[in-house]
């Protein structure tokens, strides 16, 4: 991204693109005043989506359990089936194998074209970011417009993760244990009203209030336990987009640092 944003820079560009060496994700920034911002794979995730269906694109859109419940909500919106996954790309396009239209995973993986390729793909999705881009500027609007226009609709859902290195395997089983034996009561001074725990199914729990989610799953890769936290802020009305990114950028920061006493980092 630094190569690609460096190019786009001198080149005046609208947008930046990038791909992974084996082009399997796609990482996608926008010019943000002076600069850029990268987006967040759930933000990608649902602008592919609200694509999709503006095009007429019928099936299931699909997503995993770390990933924005913001997709839950616009297919909801627009009437279209929706389902829900364990992380990895072999569930999410199992979700509805003869109706899959849409998948995708937060860490920057999507699958737009299931009858081309059945897994997430960086080429595809790199395209059809491109084809959003190019009509929303022939309309002189951006992908930070259309982000905007989704909050406005259906509020703003703010995403982060925490990821914790440990030197000893025995450590995250700990960290799990003490989640599973003195789960927290409240969590942004809200109730936790909701705890579920997929055992033995996965080694993953998740954590709701009304308006926040945390899961909290030992990463299948590395020696990491992994902390996905997600609130969701209304925005009442047209003008107040940005100052309900700002109480939600806020309440993260204060979620993470709630979720890290609970665990002891």
């Amino acid at each position: 991204m630094d190569l690609v944003l460096r190019t786009a820079s001198a080149a005046g560009a609208d947008l930046a693109i990038a791909n992974d060496p084996d082009a399997d994700r796609c990482a996608v920034a926008i010019p943000s005043g002076d600069g850029w911002r990268m987006l967040h794979g759930d933000e990608v995730g649902v602008l592919l989506a609200d694509h999709l269906m503006r095009r007429g694109v019928t099936g299931c859109y699909a997503t995993t359990i770390v990933s924005s419940s913001m997709l839950r909500a616009l297919a909801k919106a627009r009437g279209v089936d929706y389902a829900q996954t364990l992380t990895g790309f072999k569930w999410i396009v199992r979700a509805d194998p003869y109706r899959l239209a849409f998948g995708y995973e937060e860490a920057l993986g999507y699958c737009v074209a299931p009858h081309h390729v059945r897994d997430k793909d960086g080429i595809t999705a790199a395209l059809l970011v491109a084809e959003l881009a190019a009509g929303l500027k022939a309309e002189l609007r951006t992908l930070g417009d259309r982000l905007d226009e989704l909050a406005r609709e259906l509020g703003v859902y703010a995403t982060d993760q925490i990821s914790v290195r440990v030197d000893s395997l025995a450590s995250i089983d700990e960290m799990m244990a003490l989640l599973r034996a003195k789960p927290p009561a409240s969590l942004l001074d809200e109730p936790v009203i909701d705890i579920e725990d997929r055992t033995p199914d996965a080694d993953v729990v998740t954590f709701r209030t009304p308006t926040a989610r945390v899961v909290v799953r030992p990463s299948g890769t590395e020696p990491k336990l992994k902390i996905y936290l997600e609130v969701r802020e209304p925005v009442p009305s047209e003008s107040e987009v940005r100052p309900a990114r700002e109480r939600a950028a806020a309440a993260l920061a204060a979620l993470r640092t709630e979720i890290a006493t609970t665990l002891g980092l």
